[in-house]
């Protein structure tokens, strides 16, 4: 057997949380912001992969779906079939 190699993999850090402009949260006006957190199909994307803390993460989701029911975000992607 081969011992497995060890992958580094850098801790993830919040944006909300360290970066100043954006510590008072998120906004569902705020599209630029939100559509960071959505791929190009219309799915938010998980803490696990962007690395947002949990309450921020319930924020976001909060505000996407907010974006979504007032048309500010689409609730699917721009991919006509």
């Amino acid at each position: 057997m081969r011992p497995q190699k060890r992958v580094f993999q850098r801790k993830r850090i919040c944006r909300f949380c360290t970066d100043k402009d954006l510590a008072t949260g998120v906004d569902y006006k705020d599209v630029k912001v939100l559509r960071n957190f959505v791929t190009e199909r219309g799915k938010i994307i998980p803490r696990r992969i962007f690395g947002t803390c949990a309450t921020h993460q319930r924020q976001i989701c909060e505000a996407v779906k907010r974006a979504r029911h007032i048309a500010l975000l689409p609730y699917s992607g721009n991919t006509p079939r």
